[in-house]
């Protein structure tokens, strides 16, 4: 492969810090570090300034030429790195910082209803964006808005990392947290633990869950927001998984009370809210860990009347844990035609590590004696296909489903 317009400006600046060689080309730093990244494209009046800069006899200058002899694309591409640099560096007003966080806040919506996969690579570079806000002198007030602004986008991007089931998501709670805490802001470092707490969860550190949901409720400090109410039914189900009844009952209390604390404004569909719908979905999971699957199913059954159609995540998970109550009724038949329909019935974009996972748990709850019961053994076929197969593995069953 030929070598690019950075790979050759990384060479040509050797050991020199991006500093040292930004003074030489009177640039900033960061707009170098894109151009080597190959994040932004050199028009020759930069390139004609590195090359200068770094001795490189016109290789840059032959390089960016031919880079720009792609088309306009390109060169939009390079008016856009520049006009981006420069409108960062001066300070923000007000309302490019609500515009900020109105884009932050929109992320966190998509959360709810757009598939990971197709998500994230705007997620990403609307947080590039805020990364270069970051790198310039702003007044305190400002700059605690934009650190508040990267905490979240960095809770969305290690969310969405576990979704995907990529476990560079547990560094990204990290840099969430170094973020939240550099603005002192404790509501979103609370945020930021209950979510990690769900992480845990997931990774199956039911002890490790508990104490960041308890770490969540602490740093509120009786703020009504939205971390204790994410992080009290988070500790019910993990309660839950170590057969604590009492527990249980009490984090599920404390769930009730936080969120009916919760401003009405954040009792919302979105990764920075929680809702009424969302809380009968965690405490039916709750319930079906401690066996309690008749109240289990009410609150399921509540859950999903609850839960908009664009819901695909929460609404396949109340159908999985649903599936679950019938393994726990002695249905096992029953519990694998359910979450296999609700497998299949998923576009594949919308069939997350975190589904499929959920769905493998209904099959490990089957008694050993029922698991090659047909409906059984058919989910486990299903679950063993790539996403975009599963269609055609339960197509090629439909005789064996029950009436």
């Amino acid at each position: 492969m030929a070598e690019t317009f950075g790979d050759a400006l990384r060479r040509w600046r050797g050991k020199r810090s991006l500093r040292n060689v930004a003074t030489l080309a009177q640039m900033s730093k960061t707009y170098i570090a894109y151009l080597e990244q190959g994040l932004r494209q050199a028009p020759p009046e930069t390139a004609r300034a590195l090359d200068h800069a770094l001795g490189a006899g016109g290789e840059l200058i032959a390089l960016a030429a031919a880079q720009t002899g792609r088309g306009a694309l390109a060169q939009a591409d390079a008016l856009q790195a520049g006009l981006h640099d420069v409108l960062a560096a001066g300070p923000l007003a007000d309302s490019s910082l609500d515009e900020i966080e109105w884009t932050v806040d929109r992320h966190g919506r998509a959360t709810r209803y757009r598939p990971e996969g197709e998500h994230f690579p705007e997620l990403l570079a609307d947080f590039q964006d805020l990364r270069v806000l970051l790198t310039h002198r702003q007044p305190a007030p400002a700059r605690r808005r934009l650190l508040v602004a990267a905490a979240r986008m960095s809770g969305l991007t290690a969310l969405t990392l576990l979704k995907l089931g990529d476990s560079r998501s547990l560094s990204w709670w990290r840099t969430a947290r170094t973020a939240a805490a550099a603005a002192n802001d404790r509501a979103t470092l609370s945020w930021t633990y209950a979510h990690e707490s769900y992480q845990a969860y997931y990774g199956g550190d039911v002890y490790g869950a508990v104490e960041l949901a308890a770490r969540a409720r602490h740093l509120a400090g009786g703020l009504p927001c939205v971390g204790p109410a994410l992080a009290a039914p988070l500790e019910a189900r993990a309660q839950a998984r170590l057969g604590d009844a009492d527990a249980v009952r009490r984090a599920l209390a404390e769930a009730e009370t936080a969120l009916s604390r919760l401003p009405a404004a954040e009792q919302i569909g979105s990764a920075f809210g929680y809702s009424e719908s969302q809380l009968r979905f965690h405490a039916g999971n709750a319930l079906t860990h401690l066996g309690a699957s008749a109240r289990a199913r009410e609150e399921l059954a509540r859950a999903a009347d609850l839960y908009p159609a664009s819901e695909h995540m929460d609404r396949a998970l109340v159908a999985l844990d649903t599936a679950m109550c019938a393994v726990l009724d002695g249905d096992p038949a029953g519990a694998a035609d359910q979450a296999a329909r609700t497998i299949v019935g998923l576009r594949p974009e919308h069939r997350t590590a975190l589904i499929i996972y959920r769905a493998n748990d209904v099959v490990t709850r089957v008694p050993p004696e029922a698991r090659e019961v047909h409906e059984v053994r058919a989910l486990r076929e299903i679950l063993a296909l790539p996403p975009g197969d599963m269609e055609r593995g339960r197509g090629g069953d439909q005789q064996g489903d029950r009436g």
